[in-house]
């Protein structure tokens, strides 16, 4: 019994006899926790995309970014990630209070690796983490049930050039972004949002 596929996947692999290449990747690189070597590659990485569907089915993606770090692997088969100042849509977190089930596809675009994991999302309170994550509105607690690495032969090979400037960081003020200013954002911003303020850059 497959705890991967599922039948739509079996039909897939009988067309194209991929059934026991697959069977071989379930037996070999699928797992259920995180192993030293998942743990550290998660933990380096600034960035993540994240996959979230609406309790209608409906998907949508996004992009997940934070200092090496801000992704912490809290458990055998648990993770922990911040949800930082957005746009104020909470697409993917209203899609996850929803429908909790999860897609994390982690990439090493400057070495070529991918990891992905799948599992269920829970909301909690920033301060249920510690350390604490700075200017975190809440964070996301994932359940994982599945973990498995994936060819990155189409990764291509990207340089970083520098760090997100708006990532918030201890010591220093986090700017506003630019767009908060605009003529059709800056009357309708949360209250406490720092871009009212006239004088934070």
């Amino acid at each position: 019994m497959s705890k991967l596929y599922r039948p739509s996947h079996r039909e897939l692999q009988a067309r194209y006899d991929t059934a026991r290449l697959a069977d071989r990747i379930e037996e070999t690189l699928f797992r259920e926790q995180f192993t030293a070597e998942d743990q550290a590659f998660i933990e380096r990485l600034d960035m993540f995309f994240l996959a979230t569907a609406d309790g209608e089915g409906r998907p949508s993606c996004s992009f997940k970014g934070g200092d090496p770090g801000f992704v912490r692997v809290s458990g055998a088969a648990e993770l922990v990630f911040p949800c930082y100042d957005g746009n104020g849509m909470f697409l993917s977190m209203g899609n996850a209070t929803e429908n909790p089930n999860v897609g994390l596809l982690f990439i090493d675009f400057e070495s070529p690796k991918r990891l992905r994991v799948n599992g269920t999302a829970q909301l909690a309170p920033a301060e249920s983490v510690s350390p604490p994550y700075l200017e975190a509105q809440f964070i996301v607690r994932v359940d994982v049930r599945q973990i498995f690495p994936n060819c990155p032969r189409y990764v291509p090979k990207l340089q970083r050039v520098a760090p997100s400037m708006f990532v918030p960081r201890a010591g220093a003020v986090t700017p506003v972004p630019g767009w908060k200013r605009m003529d059709w954002a800056k009357d309708v911003l949360p209250e406490r949002d720092p871009a009212r303020d006239p004088d934070r850059s």
